[in-house]
């Protein structure tokens, strides 16, 4: 009987959907993007990946943009955003696509 208790939490855990570990949710809202000037391009097939707010213990921190390739030809790059859900601000984190 324990065993079968077990398994089903075990099996319960496992369908349950997990947040991404970069998320965090609070309750102040990131401040304006920050204008960057991207200048050219290091060469072809870099891809500009623009800057965010991050937060930063109790505020809010820019992380500048910067140029890269992608890990795989016509890989686009999906950009950090801060997201406005019950009441919180939840970041979720840039990637490729």
């Amino acid at each position: 009987m324990v065993k079968k208790a077990a398994l089903a939490v075990l099996f319960a855990i496992t369908l349950c959907p997990l947040a991404s570990f970069g998320q965090i949710a609070i309750r102040i809202g990131p401040p304006p993007p920050v204008y960057e000037n991207r200048g050219h391009a290091p060469d072809r097939g870099y891809i500009w990946i623009g800057g965010y707010q991050r937060r930063d213990g109790d505020h809010y921190t820019w992380n500048p943009g910067r140029w890269e390739r992608p890990p795989q030809d016509h890989q686009r790059w999906q950009a950090h955003r801060w997201k406005h859900r019950h009441g919180e601000w939840v970041m979720e984190e840039g990637h490729w696509r």
